[in-house]
């Protein structure tokens, strides 16, 4: 007799031990492994086996952004799976086509119809294969500084780390130099400025050839590689150099999107209409798997007449797109996004006052409820400062976060309060003042 037959409910002790041994987890090596096993959730809170709570300060990986279990979205789940759960997605349902009308309205500019995927990675991937049957050519750019997913045309696309192990991946695509201001790959500093992070472009462009280029896809604002804000002109420059030359522009929203930064999609902070978007995350708040790839009216008609190579079992799936028309029907009924900017402003003023107190703190980047705190041995020469140790301390002190390197991400629910806020950043400056001024010799 197994364990699930002799109670209802394992202990924390018999969840942790079962996912460990017989279920992988990602980017890590799995012996050195302790995660949190989790019972249940609410709002800006979830709760371990033990019954510990945890302010949820990063929104799992920056999706919840309703929060856990939204009655809203809970509801029309539980009245979906009523209806339909699964037909082929060579049929239409309701959610499917109610969910393709309410992102060509929530889209900026002409932007209208979509390919609905279960993720970001099968977004990016499919943005890819529909780049370059639009344009009939073959190269993709991508930023170094970023990540588009893990399968294995979304990671050749990613920059960092991660797409090492991986290659050789894909053919095509060109990685170009990041606007980390804080960090300029080109030595300026903000006063000596000369934007060559965008220039640099497009002399990677001339060199590639500008007619074999079919999309270059940046993230809105760079999320897991340590929420870098672009100069205010980069995007605007970026759509003028893609029209100059015919390229397809795609703003991979994945993580940025659905009011992280206060606004629909992170583009619509500098008023650039993209080709593309791509999507997933916080769609659903999710809740359930679900992306799209948003193309524009132009791209949308090629393929009246070309077939769109590209198919998914669970394309359009009902569960998950019922799921994401009542979350977005919540962002507009309960002005989520106005909160978004009003704690964002909150946010932003409390990172910048920890700045100044603790010197161990380099840099403070932040947009919405969107933001990354940058650890530093010595402020001149801006030696990072491994931040695992805060990690540790702020989870165990039961405040919810990641990191990338030396860089700690704060992005938590879009419905946080300023108290709930307020308890966050108290254990936040308690845990960098023990864990990271200490350091600083």
């Amino acid at each position: 007799m197994t364990i699930l037959e002799l109670r209802e409910e394992l202990t924390a002790q018999e969840i942790t031990e079962l996912n460990k041994e017989y279920t992988f987890f990602s980017w890590s090596a799995q012996g050195s492994l302790n995660p949190i096993p989790v019972a249940h959730a609410e709002g800006v809170y979830f709760w371990d086996a033990n019954g510990k709570r945890y302010l949820d300060f990063v929104s799992q990986l920056v999706n919840s952004n309703l929060g856990h279990q939204h009655p809203k979205v809970v509801k029309a789940i539980q009245e979906q799976a009523a209806k339909l759960t699964f037909i082929s997605p060579f049929h239409g349902t309701e959610p499917r086509g109610v969910l393709g009308k309410l992102l060509a309205e929530v889209t900026p500019g002409d932007l209208k119809k979509s390919f609905l995927t279960l993720g970001g990675s099968d977004a990016n991937e499919n943005a890819i294969k529909i780049a370059r049957q639009y344009t009939g050519r073959h190269k993709i750019l991508a930023r170094y500084r970023s990540y588009h997913g893990a399968t294995h045309g979304a990671v050749a696309l990613t920059g960092d780390y991660r797409r090492l192990s991986a290659e050789p991946s894909i053919s095509g695509v060109i990685h170009i130099l990041d606007p980390y201001c804080y960090r300029c790959p080109f030595g300026w500093t903000k006063d000596t400025c000369k934007r060559q992070c965008i220039s640099h472009v497009e002399e990677v462009i001339q060199h590639e050839g500008p007619d074999q280029i079919a999309a270059i896809i940046l993230e809105g604002v760079t999320g897991t590689n340590g929420l870098i804000l672009p100069p205010d002109e980069y995007w605007p420059r970026m759509r003028d150099i893609c029209d100059k030359y015919g390229i397809l522009l795609i703003s991979d929203e994945v993580m940025s999107g659905w009011g992280r930064t206060g606004e629909w999609f992170a583009v619509d902070n500098w008023n650039v209409v993209p080709d593309i978007i791509t999507t997933a995350k916080a769609i659903t708040s999710g809740y359930l798997p679900l992306g799209a790839v948003i193309v524009s009216e132009k791209i949308a008609k090629h393929f009246d007449d070309h077939v769109l190579y590209a198919g998914l079992t669970y394309n359009g799936h009902a569960m998950s797109c019922a799921a994401a028309v009542a979350t977005i029907n919540t962002y507009k009924e309960e002005n989520i996004f106005e909160n978004a900017r009003v704690m964002g402003k909150y946010l932003g003023e409390e990172l910048e006052e920890l700045k100044e107190k603790h010197p161990s703190i380099g840099d403070v980047r932040y947009m919405g409820l969107f933001s990354g705190i940058e650890f530093v041995k010595n402020r001149e020469t801006k030696e990072p400062m491994d931040v695992a140790r805060l990690k540790s301390y702020l989870i165990q002190n039961g405040v919810y976060v990641f990191h990338f390197k030396n860089i700690l991400i704060v992005a938590p629910p879009l419905i946080i309060t300023k108290e709930q806020m307020g308890e966050g950043l108290q254990v936040l400056d308690e845990g960098i003042f023990e864990m990271m001024d200490s350091q600083i010799a």
